[in-house]
């Protein structure tokens, strides 16, 4: 078995089972609302996404147009459905949301970038800037819950949220995994 093949098999492991918990959030939490549904449920649809693009590339799959515009959409999703939101000031649930758009514009952005339509310097440049925003959100993300970082208990900066720490270890490992799938060559 060739390492590449290893790493293919790791990233696909890591998004089946991404996609399975990102399920189970729409389809088993209750009270999460009908945003919490659809965040969920794209979640599912692009960690599903992601667990056969290794093997099987990007252009082999459904037309790159609607596989950039569907997931163009979802980037929308999450800025719109922030600016929506009834309570609290907007600026923060578009903060809150930005890493979730993000990892949908990774999404759209492989097919136009695999399809060979762009200018490959700019290409570069949207690549680059995705995946650092990725990866920021990704080290965030599997950071914080680190007990060195979190205190000691009875402090102010120790949880024992386990659902909240389930939650930012699932985005950030895929935030991750979008990363690495987005600077790997077919």
């Amino acid at each position: 078995m060739s390492a590449t093949s290893v790493v293919h098999g790791m990233l696909t492991a890591l998004f089946a089972a991404a996609a399975v918990y990102a399920l189970r959030q729409a389809v088993l939490t209750r009270g999460c609302g009908w945003r919490g549904r659809g965040d969920s449920l794209l979640h599912t649809v692009m960690a599903s996404a992601m667990a056969v693009m290794p093997w099987y590339g990007i252009g082999d799959g459904p037309s790159p147009g609607r596989t950039a515009f569907f997931f163009a959409a979802a980037a929308l999703w999450f800025p719109s459905t922030a600016v929506l939101r009834l309570r609290g000031p907007r600026w923060v649930g578009l903060m809150r949301r930005s890493p979730h758009s993000v990892g949908m514009a990774a999404m759209a952005w492989m097919p136009v970038r695999h399809g060979g339509t762009t200018n490959a310097q700019i290409g570069g440049v949207v690549t680059g800037v995705l995946t650092l925003c990725l990866l920021a959100y990704a080290l965030r993300s599997l950071t914080r819950d680190m007990p060195a970082l979190r205190g000691r208990p009875g402090s102010a900066g120790f949880s024992t949220d386990l659902a909240g720490t389930y939650d930012r270890f699932w985005h950030g490992s895929t935030a991750m995994g979008t990363a690495i799938v987005l600077l790997m060559h077919h």
